[in-house]
């Protein structure tokens, strides 16, 4: 291999000397001709959306937000459309993505491309080979097993093929390790620069006006919600901005105070001159991605295009830009390359696709592109500055550039996102993103790009944030923790004896037996949870009634009582689910999922302002505490710490009462997400850890364990309970989710939602959600798999688990009305097999409340 080393070192010297790897910027005119500095036209006073930034996906959103009819989009560009990352991208294309609904704009952008030269006359350079995803290892195809299941309800074409056809379509590979391949025929690259044009095409010729060089140096928010824009050639007043800047996001947020989590990243790819066994090819090569090699190559010409993704203990940050800001004038540069980084992959690379031992190097890029803490861009709408909207931080811009452009457009001209991509939401991150956070992630994520993407999947680096619960130094070394948006929440703990660590895959794994275990301890014992991530939320004043009964679907329960509400969107479909508590007469606790928090903030916040309420909302997430208590002897050991009555009677189900737990004041709701016998204790973050050694002193004599969140969704599974993100979201309407008990559809006010809903009962619906078992064997649903009958697809799983109770896997699913009723057969896809699966009668195991009743009433009979 060293042979194969040196003769490539070789050749990288000879064309060094041949010619300069350092990239001249294109001339600073603008795309009208115009000199650097001069606009050419005059810029307009006022917007209705103003577009900062003309990499590709700003220049898409102006597009489509033209195309859908919008007067007055403005595009403002600092220097030329495709400066920043557009213009060096390696331009890949796919169908690909293992993100359920990312699926969707993956797929959209493709669609896009192909007729965008028909409709705006500009050439895109889009070539559709098609793409290979090679695995070379057993658990490799597994991955590419699991993904066929989750894109089988998709459009998506996907294929699970073999090494022989892996061989017809690309005959330049050597198959000696190849196993399987995951190919997506469609597939492909697109010239970036062509396809920036061409969108600009089209948004001028729907009416958009674009300016450049036109850099922002101001956004000042006016009192009714608008933007001034500051530019050197004078201000618009906009309705709504889009802050699409690329590595300038976060210098552009700094102007508001959102010093958003982006951080340039050193991206390499190689060119080559022509390969004679390339050329002599009647069709053009798949592109393919090496995933143990962490490498994409696809053929450029008649050569070869090589890049690859460096661990994270070798790949480069451009770190000074977060601390000191893009240098001024960078735009259509590029860094120096650095070929030890990526000789690892160039070794990996020439043992797979042998031509490239002899092909000569004619271009080494090494450009700058945009990474988050988790690789996902942030799309959508910002909580804290009103009509501000994100569309930053894209690792593969190129790909998402259409479908973004689309998805923004939607929700902007509509007021709703067109389906659920949470991901994305820009309100994932918050004050606990710090710099060195952020650092470390990015360089994680960056060499996370070609890992085994498992389920439960965890990352570990940046961790802990500073947003810890007050007992996390308590219960760390006990368990393994999971990260939940910058919380450190415990899924399972471990005892003596069991065997621990971190060791996914996709079949049952080392905390499939601790996880029953902490089951058992809940049915039948008592079990402490650790629930502070869940989002907190204090609403009060005098219109704080008016403002709920709008926002939920559910009647408000009255003071000390609780419930479970939903704020729905305008077409009907599930924005939120909330646990509504009224503490006081006017004064609500709202209780959100945690990686819903500041997503369901903005929702709410945004309704307060448009119509003027008279409420204050208060985010306590970080300052309260949460403990959970349940199983059928959690009211036995709270009596003990307590002059409270916890009896039945006294204290009922879904009742809330302020009161003091071993002397420390807290908030008690009778409520459990087990659906067992159990409480949620409120309290002050500070006090959590006095609370926590007392619940386990006092129940020493009841076996008082921990449990985590592995354990309670089975539970939850069990008792039939629905979870957002799974069974509902921005996807679904409660009504086909099961949810109509929480819809009050004859309540006075006319809630958000209320005349969809209405429409969509009378037009009758197309699907709903069922309870399955499943007969498996050492494998267990996750959700979003792929359901079939007769040799058809009908459906998809959302959410799935083991239920230890009644020992089988139980899933919950979406099925045509046809396939509903209790004994239906249909099948699961579980990594390329498909287990018979039956829809039953819901819930499988009844919930403490209910079994409570049942007992009362055969005893008076």
């Amino acid at each position: 291999m060293s042979r194969i080393l040196n003769t490539f070192n070789a050749l990288v010297r000879r064309d060094l000397r041949r010619k300069s790897l350092r990239v001249p910027a294109r001339s600073l005119a603008t795309d009208d001709g115009d000199p650097p500095g001069l606009l050419g036209k005059r810029l307009k006073d006022s917007a209705e959306t103003v577009v900062i930034g003309g990499g590709c996906v700003g220049v898409s959103v102006a597009y489509h937000l033209a195309k859908a009819g919008q007067k007055d989009v403005v595009l403002l560009e600092k220097s030329e459309l495709t400066a920043g990352s557009t213009w060096h991208a390696a331009g890949l294309t796919t169908y690909y993505h293992p993100g359920i609904n990312l699926k969707k704009i993956h797929y959209y952008s493709i669609k896009l491309f192909e007729q965008l030269e028909a409709e705006t006359g500009q050439a895109v350079g889009f070539h559709q080979p098609g793409s290979i995803r090679l695995a070379s290892t057993p658990v490799r195809v597994d991955e590419l097993k699991y993904q066929m299941t989750r894109t089988h309800w998709h459009p998506t074409p996907q294929f699970l093929i073999g090494p022989e056809k892996i061989q017809q379509l690309f005959p330049l590979l050597n198959m000696d390790k190849v196993l399987a391949g995951l190919y997506n025929p469609g597939d492909g690259h697109i010239d970036p620069y062509s396809l920036t044009m061409a969108l600009a095409a089209g948004a001028r010729m729907y009416g958009a006006q674009i300016y450049c060089p036109a850099p922002v140096t101001g956004l000042t928010p006016t009192a009714d919600g608008r933007w001034d824009v500051q530019t050197p050639h004078g201000t618009i007043r906009a309705n709504r901005i889009v802050n699409a800047t690329g590595f300038w996001a976060r210098e552009l947020g700094q102007m508001i105070g959102l010093p958003h989590p982006t951080i340039p990243v050193h991206h390499q790819y190689v060119v080559t001159a022509t390969v004679p066994e390339v050329k002599a090819l009647e069709t053009e090569l798949p592109v393919i991605r090496d995933l143990e090699g962490s490498y994409y190559l696809r053929q450029e010409r008649d050569g070869l295009l090589f890049g690859p993704y460096e661990k994270e203990e070798k790949m480069k940050l451009q770190d000074s830009w977060v601390r000191d800001g893009v240098p001024p004038g960078f735009g259509k540069e590029l860094f120096e390359s650095d070929l030890d980084r990526i000789m690892d992959h160039v070794e990996r690379a020439m043992e797979m696709v042998p031509v490239l031992k002899n092909a000569d190097i004619i271009n080494i890029v090494s450009g700058p592109i945009t990474y988050t803490p988790d690789l996902l861009p942030m799309i959508g709408p910002h909580q804290g500055a009103r009509n501000y909207w994100t569309a930053i931080g894209f690792g593969y811009g190129i790909i998402h550039s259409g479908g973004v452009g689309k998805f923004l457009s939607d929700w902007i001209v509509s007021g709703e996102p067109p389906y659920d991509l949470i991901e994305c939401d820009p309100n994932r991150y918050a004050h606990w993103t710090s710099v060195p956070y952020l650092c470390a992630k990015a360089r994680e994520s960056y060499g996370f790009n070609n890992v085994v993407g498992y389920p439960k999947e965890e990352r570990f680096a940046g961790r802990p944030t500073d947003r810890v619960s007050g007992v996390y130094e308590r219960l760390k070394d006990t368990c393994s923790m999971g990260f939940h948006a910058g919380w450190e929440q415990p899924h399972y703990f471990h005892k003596p004896g069991d065997d621990t660590g971190y060791k996914p895959s996709f079949r049952r794994t080392n905390w499939f037996g601790p996880v029953g275990r902490e089951c058992k301890l809940v049915m039948e014992g008592v079990g402490v949870i650790d629930l502070s991530p869940f989002g907190k939320f204090i609403v009060k004043g005098e219109d704080s009634h008016r403002l709920l009964d709008r926002l939920f679907a559910n009647t408000l329960p009255k003071v000390g009582q609780t419930n479970i509400s939903h704020m729905l969107t305008p077409w009907g479909r599930v924005y939120a689910e909330v646990t509504v508590t009224q503490t006081a007469p006017g004064e609500f606790l709202l209780i959100t999922g945690s990686g819903s928090e500041l997503h369901d903030l903005r929702w709410i916040e945004r309704e307060v302002c448009d119509s003027g309420y008279r409420v204050s909302v208060s985010n306590v997430t970080d300052e309260m505490g949460v403990l959970g208590v349940a199983g059928p002897k959690s009211r036995a050991v709270l009596q003990k710490l307590t002059d409270e009555d916890m009896s039945d009677t006294a204290f009922r189900f879904l009742h809330c009462r302020s009161m003091q737990l071993a002397g420390v004041p807290l908030r008690a709701i009778r409520i459990s997400y087990t659906g067992e016998l159990g409480w949620e204790l409120y309290m002050d973050m500070q006090k959590m850890s006095a609370v926590y050694e007392a619940l386990m002193e006092a129940g020493r004599d009841e076996n008082i364990d921990n449990f985590g969140t592995y354990a309670m969704n089975s539970l939850r599974l069990e008792k039939g309970f629905r979870a957002w993100g799974a069974e509902m979201n921005c996807d679904t309407n409660p009504l086909e989710a099961g949810l109509d008990y929480f819809i009050k559809l004859n309540k006075p006010a006319e809630f958000l939602g209320k005349q969809a809903l209405l429409e969509i009962r009378a037009q009758g619906l197309s699907r709903r959600l069922v309870f399955l078992t499943l007969h498996t064997d050492d494998i267990d649903p996750e959700g979003n798999e792929t359901v079939w009958h007769n040799g058809e697809v009908v459906g998809n799983t959302t959410s799935g688990s083991y239920s230890y109770t009644t020992q089988q896997s139980l899933a919950f699913a979406y099925l045509p009305l046809h396939l509903l009723h209790v004994g239906q057969k249909v099948e699961v896809e579980l990594l390329g097999q498909r287990y018979p699966a039956t829809v039953t009668q819901e819930p499988l195991v009844p919930t403490e409340p209910t079994r409570t009743r049942l007992q009362k009433k055969n005893r008076s009979v």
